[in-house]
């Protein structure tokens, strides 16, 4: 399942924000901040971080980064890749844009703000109160918030929203295995009570929430069918957000229109957004075809994958005119590890040495000469893109301290070497790295005889790259000769996007391609991401099934790090740690996203630091250069 940009911005800097807007039900109220510290009891906050200052006064009229007046209409039309048979987002297949489209119409307690590094502000909510010791949380709901059909937004939503995520979902399920109960305490108060004292970061996530109307859900649809939350759906769905799906054609495209009445479009983190009279999302099965359609002006917006492609298909007419415009956007706002992951359930890659191998007989730097154009760097850690969190030279200092309590279960090197991926390149090196695999392979036991590699019980060794698209097979038909050198029998299977999604789901692959993008304050995900618990929890994004208490171990300090100094050292032990285990094995990172756009937009100067492209919400249509693009007016 793909994590949507929200999550990918969690978290951030915790501060005291304002007094006290009113008593919560089962708590005190407080006039000020210095009064609730000294009784430490909970202070009402406007704004909910981790570590830091808040930018934005309780009074705040808008975000800085946004045009307050930019003007509305007009249509924008994206490209997404695959097909869809779901707009629940409670069950599993709802995934990538389309994802981004449900959520458009729907809302969470909280947004977060794109120029600073991870600070939530109120939709639903007006506020939230919380203790000392982040045992649990109190939202206080706008009075004002509404659904489309009119109907208030109120504290049962949010109760049955979180029971049937958690239930149901299990990304959520992971996510939030820390919060135990969700409870109405007052009018428009929900509480969220937590299994433990001391995670900062519960408080704050739980805003995150997309909240689901209850009585829409356990209403009939039009064929008065009863409605099933925990199954899928190409019914339309009840939202609260500034869009509407007004349209679709099943597996094809999704049409949004914005919301006229729209209960929330005066709020300080709605102004100057949700421009757009109209979003479509269009959906093709191959992006060599989706990328024709943006040339033939069937698409507006075309983010580019490719390297190769960037450098070499954006030659026609409309780009030497400048009526398409290719442009970078840098991407501060998070970090990721890329790479084929390798299923640890399958015995083959139950040895460290053999994972090893994968990574010596795989020569980055020719795949991305020959694909990419040169486009990328190697990912080196887990939190690529992020230096402050990335393990590099050898552990000292803080995070030294931390690796010695868990010395006996991480591998011995990590101490003395700095951890390196094999450089390729060039012929020589990729004879030396293959030799390298070969002899680590030996090691492990396994033996060539009639020219295939056999495994210690003398089978010979076979190994399926799952795939979901032409642009993961050309990465995976480079590697697959030089794994076949080393006398393996190597297959690509490419699937259509739902069976992919349901293949992961049951964990049925061999190696697959794996992302998992980290935010600039990782916290719970980590769980989901690489905790044991997750390792055989269906849906999970540990998609290698790693089982490693000193993986554990790490992931419990991040959750429960005091300071940023203790995350920070934290988060390199656990990059150590995943690298010298070699779970994957290592791909390409870029810091940027590429997209081509026919000239027909514009956006705020500057764009926020956090927020890359920022498209579509903080652009808007303008008028005065869609008439030099030609097409359409």
């Amino acid at each position: 399942m793909a994590i949507t940009r929200r999550e990918l911005l969690k978290s951030g800097a915790l501060a005291a924000m304002t007094p006290a807007l009113g008593a919560a039900a089962n708590l005190p109220a407080f006039t000020t901040a210095a009064h609730a510290q000294s009784a430490s009891a909970p202070v009402w906050r406007h704004a909910l971080a981790l570590f830091g200052d808040i930018k934005y006064p309780a009074d705040f009229k808008r975000f800085d980064y946004v045009h307050p007046d930019a003007p509305k209409g007009g249509v924008v039309r994206m490209f997404e890749q695959g097909t869809f048979d779901n707009f629940n987002l409670v069950v599993s297949g709802v995934k990538g844009s389309l994802a981004g489209a449900v959520q458009l119409t729907m809302e969470t307690l909280t947004t977060r703000s794109l120029d600073e590094p991870s600070t939530a502000y109120g939709q639903l909510a007006e506020s939230a109160a919380y203790p000392d010791d982040f045992s649990y949380v109190v939202y206080r709901l706008r009075g004002e918030a509404r659904w489309h059909d009119g109907k208030p937004v109120v504290p049962e939503d949010v109760v049955f929203s979180f029971d049937a995520l958690k239930k149901n979902s299990p990304m959520y399920s992971a996510y939030y295995q820390h919060v135990i109960k969700c409870e109405q305490v007052g009018e428009r108060d929900v509480k969220f009570s937590f299994d433990a004292p001391g995670n900062r970061e519960l408080p704050t996530i739980v805003g995150e929430i997309p909240i689901l109307p209850k009585h829409w859900w356990e209403g009939t649809d039009p064929q008065g069918n009863k409605r099933d939350i925990s199954a899928t759906t190409l019914e339309i769905p009840l939202g609260s957000g500034a869009y509407r799906i007004k349209e679709f054609t099943a597996g094809r495209s999704v049409v949004l229109e914005r919301v006229a009445d729209y209960w929330g479009k005066d709020l300080p983190v709605s102004v100057g957004q949700n421009n757009f009279e109209q979003i479509r999302f269009e959906f093709f099965r191959d992006d060599t075809v989706g990328r024709e359609a943006f040339k033939g002006d069937q698409l507006d917006w075309f983010a580019e994958r490719s390297g190769k492609q960037w450098s070499t298909a954006y030659d026609f007419p409309a780009v030497t005119e400048k009526r398409v415009v290719k442009e970078k956007f840098p991407d501060a706002s998070s970090g990721r590890m890329q790479g084929f992951a390798m299923n640890l359930r399958r015995p083959l890659f139950a040895d460290v040495k053999v994972r090893r191998a994968f990574n010596y007989a795989y020569d980055w730097e020719e795949s991305d000469r020959q694909l990419s154009n040169g486009e990328y760097h190697r990912d080196s850690s887990y939190f690529d893109g992020i230096p402050e969190f990335m393990a590099t030279g050898v552990p000292e200092g803080e995070e030294l301290q931390i690796l010695e309590t868990i010395r006996d279960k991480v591998p011995a090197e990590l101490f003395t070497t700095p951890y390196k991926n094999p450089v390729g390149g060039n012929a020589e090196a990729s004879r030396n790295n293959l030799r390298e695999a070969a002899r680590l392979l030996k090691e492990a036991g396994f033996e060539i005889r009639d020219r295939k590699l056999v495994n210690p019980k003398g089978e010979p060794v076979s190994v399926e790259f799952l795939s979901q698209d032409q642009g993961d097979e050309r990465g995976v038909l480079f590697y697959k000769p030089y794994l076949e050198r080393l006398g393996m029998a190597v297959s690509v299977r490419t699937v259509d996007s739902v069976q992919y999604q349901n293949r992961l789901r049951s964990f049925d692959f061999d190696i697959t391609t794996a992302v998992w993008p980290q935010s600039i304050s990782p916290g719970n995900e980590q769980r989901n991401f690489f905790g044991s618990d997750s390792a055989d929890r269906p849906g999970s994004r540990n998609l290698p099934g790693i089982k490693n208490p000193a993986v554990d171990a790490l992931i419990d300090r991040i959750i429960f790090a005091k300071n940023r100094a203790e995350l920070v050292a934290s988060c390199k032990a656990l990059d150590r740690v995943l690298l010298w285990n070699c779970y994957v094995v290592p791909q390409f990172a870029a810091g940027f996203e590429r997209a081509a756009r026919w000239d027909r937009f514009s956006h705020p100067e500057p764009l926020p630091k956090y927020g890359i492209s920022g498209f579509p919400n903080l652009w808007w249509w303008d008028a005065a250069k869609a008439a030099k693009t030609g097409g359409r007016s």
